[in-house]
Parts: C-alpha cells; sequence; structure tokens
C-alpha cells in the first residue's frame, strides 16, 4: 500500500539573554559543571522565580515574525514529571494560554511554496543535563542549564516529507537568527527539536498512530531519522500489524529510532497554573513596539534580491539564508557593482573554502570590499578566472588583499598580442596532427589548443586573446 507521512515539529530553541529565565544566573555555555547555579534554578524550597522581562520580548517578537496572534493574556503552568535533571520535580512551561498562537512559516520545496501552519509558541524553562561517564558506571547531573529560557515553537501536523521538515527547520532557525533572539547552535544544543510522525493510506483525512522522535538535533539527522521512521511504520502495516504510541530516539550511528518509553499525554503531566508566577499581561503598545524592531526577514529579502539585483530564485535563497550572508553579499555588490558575480564567488569558492573549516561567514578572513577589488582586476582583465580562484585562495588563507597577492606571485595576466601569438605559433607547431584533424571539422579540439596554450603561459594569457588567436591561425 502507498502511505503518506504526517509530521509535525515541536522545536526548542534557546533565547539569546543574558540570565536565566526566572534567575540571575548566566547563560554561558560550556562553564565548569553546576558553577552556574542558585537556590532558584536549583529548586531549594521556599524560593520564589522572577520572569525574566528579555525572554517574554523575544517570544512576542519571534511570534510577530511568524504571523502569529500575540495573547494579551497569558499564565505559566507547572508540568509535574519526575527526571534526575529535574530538580523541582517539575518544570515551568506554558499549557493552556500560551504567548503566541496560529502563525505559519512558508518553505520551498521543489520549487513550490509551502506554508506550515504554527500551533504556538510558548517560553518555558530548560532542564539541566545528565552525564554518564562517571566512574562505576554511575551517572552525574550538571545544572548549568537548568533555568534557561526556551521557547517551544510547535507546528501544526502540515509536513509530509522529510525534506519539507528539513527545509522547514531551516527556514525558522533562519528567521530566528535574523531577529537575533537565538544563536540557534545546533552543536550546543540551542536549537533541537521533537519529531511526531505517523503515517496513512495515501489519500486518508484520518491520522495514524503517532510516534514522538526526541532531541535530534541537525537537519541531517532529523532526515534521516523521518525516513528511518516512515519506513519502518510502513512495514508494521504491511505486515499486518499496529504502530504503537511511543517515544523513541534516533541512532546516529546506526541510522534507526528505538524505543524509548510510552508517549505521554497532556493529562499525565498533571498540568495545573503556576503559582508563584502572576500572569502577563501584554499591552498593544508593547507589541507594536516590538513589531517596529524586526528587520528585513529571510522571504521579503529574497524577493528583494531577486528584483533588486536581477538573481535567480536559487541564488536569492541560498544568500539569504543568513542575515550575515546576505549582508555581505550586499557589502560587496555595493562596492563592484556587479551582483551575479559577487553570487557566484560567495556560493562557490567562498562557501567552499568556509565549509571545509566548519566556519560561518561571520568568520570570513575575506572581507567584502577586498571580494569585490578582486572582481574588479578581473573585469579590468588584470587576471583571467581561473588566476583569480588561486589569488582568491591566497587572500583566505594570508588575509592580504588582491593586489598584494598578484603582485607577490607575479600573477598579472598577461595581454601582449604579440607574446601570445609566440606562444600559439609554438603549441601549433607541437601539436600538427590535431591541427590538422581540427581544419578536417573535429572542432571539439579547440578546446585542446585553448587549453595547452594556458598551460604554457601558466594561466597568465588572456582568454579573449587567446580564443582569437586560435581562431585566426587554426582557420588559415
Amino acid at each position: 500500500m502507498e502511505y503518506e507521512a504526517v509530521i509535525g515539529l515541536e522545536v526548542h530553541a534557546q533565547l539569546q539573554t543574558n540570565s536565566k529565565i526566572f534567575c540571575g544566573c548566566e547563560t554561558a555555555f560550556g562553564r565548569e559543571a553546576n558553577t552556574l547555579t542558585c537556590p532558584v534554578c536549583i529548586g531549594m524550597p521556599g524560593v520564589l522565580p522572577v520572569l525574566n522581562k528579555k525572554a517574554v520580548e523575544y517570544t512576542i517578537k519571534t511570534g510577530l515574525a511568524t504571523h502569529c496572534t500575540i495573547s494579551s493574556y497569558s499564565r505559566f503552568a507547572r508540568k509535574n514529571y519526575f527526571y534526575p535533571d529535574l530538580p523541582k520535580g517539575y518544570q515551568i512551561s506554558q499549557y493552556e494560554l500560551p504567548i503566541c498562537e496560529h502563525g505559519y512559516v512558508e518553505i520551498v520545496v521543489g520549487g513550490k511554496v509551502k506554508r506550515i501552519g504554527l500551533t504556538r509558541i510558548h517560553l518555558e524553562e530548560d532542564a539541566g543535563k545528565n552525564l554518564h561517564q562517571a566512574e562505576g558506571g554511575a551517572s552525574l547531573v550538571d545544572l548549568n542549564r537548568a533555568g534557561t529560557p526556551l521557547m517551544e515553537i510547535v507546528s501544526e501536523p502540515d509536513i509530509r516529507t522529510p525534506d519539507e521538515a528539513s527545509e522547514y527547520l531551516k527556514k525558522l532557525r533562519a528567521i530566528l537568527r535574523y531577529i537575533e533572539v537565538s544563536d540557534a547552535d545546533m552543536e550546543k544544543g540551542n536549537f533541537r527539536c521533537d519529531a511526531n510522525v505517523s503515517i496513512r493510506p495515501a489519500g486518508s483525512k484520518e491520522f495514524g498512530t503517532r510516534a514522538e522522535i526526541k532531541n535530534v538535533n541537525s537537519f541531517k539527522f532529523v532526515h534521516k531519522a523521518l525516513e528511518y521512521e516512515i519506513k519502518r511504520q510502513a512495514q508494521i502495516l504491511d505486515e499486518g500489524g499496529r504502530v504503537i504510541q511511543e517515544t523513541r530516539l534516533f541512532d546516529a550511528t546506526k541510522g534507526v529510532t528505538f524505543s524509548m518509553r510510552s508517549k505521554e499525554e497532556a493529562h499525565d503531566y498533571r498540568y495545573f497554573p503556576e503559582p508563584d508566577l502572576v500572569p502577563v499581561v501584554i499591552s498593544r503598545d508593547v507589541v507594536e513596539d516590538i513589531r517596529k524592531s524586526i528587520p528585513e526577514l529571510p522571504d521579503a529579502k529574497r524577493e528583494r534580491f531577486v528584483r533588486e539585483y536581477g538573481l535567480p530564485e536559487y541564488d536569492a535563497d541560498m544568500l539569504t539564508q543568513s542575515r550575515a550572508m546576505a549582508a555581505y553579499f550586499e557589502d560587496a555588490v555595493r562596492v563592484s557593482g556587479q551582483p551575479k558575480v559577487v553570487s557566484n564567488w560567495i556560493m562557490g569558492e567562498l562557501m567552499r573554502l568556509l565549509n571545509a573549516e566548519g566556519k560561518e561567514i561571520e568568520d570570513c578572513p575575506i572581507k567584502p570590499e577586498r571580494l569585490a577589488g578582486m572582481i574588479k582586476m578581473i573585469s579590468d582583465n588584470v587576471i583571467s578566472i581561473k588566476i583569480a580562484k588561486t589569488v582568491f585562495e591566497e587572500m583566505y588563507n594570508s588575509g592580504k588583499d588582491a593586489e598584494t597577492v598578484v603582485s607577490e606571485k607575479g600573477l598579472v595576466q598577461v595581454s601582449d598580442t604579440g607574446a601570445i601569438e609566440t606562444i600559439v605559433d609554438e603549441v601549433i607547431r607541437a601539436n600538427p596532427a590535431q591541427a590538422a584533424e581540427y581544419r578536417s571539422g573535429k572542432e571539439k579540439l579547440f578546446g585542446f589548443f585553448v587549453g595547452q596554450v594556458m598551460k604554457a603561459s601558466k594561466g597568465k594569457a588572456n582568454p579573449d586573446i587567446v580564443n582569437q588567436l586560435l581562431k585566426k591561425k587554426l582557420s588559415a
């Protein structure tokens, strides 16, 4: 039977606040275990939480950026469960009255725009972290992360494929980084998701039994986990079995999901209103002030790049994946005046070098104006495109500008017609058989001669002059 997947994602994004959600402890990453704690975040008796105003503002900002309705009245609740990294024995979260509801995120898959609905965005505190590397098989708990402000962003079950899930996560991460509410660093666990997935016969409107895959923290792993889970459930149904509602984990090494526990429902957590926090009342004036602080978002920027710079949709989509990359592109274009050429260099050579070192565009050693300077040297026929790739890599590694690299390496393009003509004559004389074949109609050999001339000139000969001279002399 042919099946259709029904996928909903619950994303947990750590907010980029200086302090935790209910106390003044820092939210720094990588500190010595249990050094960023206080009586509030470790759940000592008699302490009272105080809500972080900035966390609320960041949540409102995210809601506005994703077309949500902002509630004028929301409140916190206690989510009761026991786990060693949850010091109070409950988590302060939001249940019936979240801050943001009914938004959407638009993605592009297969050239088509699809809208993924958002059920809600709410605030909650993070738990600590269990460490299982202690001697003698013991487990330890680090509570540095306990009390860190999290936004939980819950999608509608509108996602149908692993590709759509991956694109949705990428777009959501880009939005959070654009509006600077979260660094969404997946390696640090600051952007992770739980995936709810079920399958049903193609064309059916009824939902199947869903499994939840917990705490997946990379686009690649989400894609693989969903692929595996869809196949697993399909095989169960094809064999006449029944899918069990449960929580599963993804083993990235084996590429499989495995059972963790039976799936809890809301009533299992015994939610009730948090008695130590007053309701959150948000005025329209506050919402409008926050709305004014939102920068141009990825979708609007992508459309402008196509309209203003004449870029293909693909280029515009890639360049607007991050706010920093879009700014780098515009800074380089402002100096060079060549949008498509700048785009090609960023998406080609620059991204190749950055990816090889695991760096982001913010860490790029080549400033936009220096890329523009190198592009101008190509336009002015000072260097060829082939030489420019060598120059660019040296600029990246040394931090020098293009003019300095070209001067030090002696890479100035040769445009002296006489000097190039001498090389062309030597190449034709050295390859009489190929010259005869070309003249008899084997025109594909022209590329062979161009390559030989460029090789003999060590890549310095002006390609336009090389082409002109070869056509003239091979036709004689």
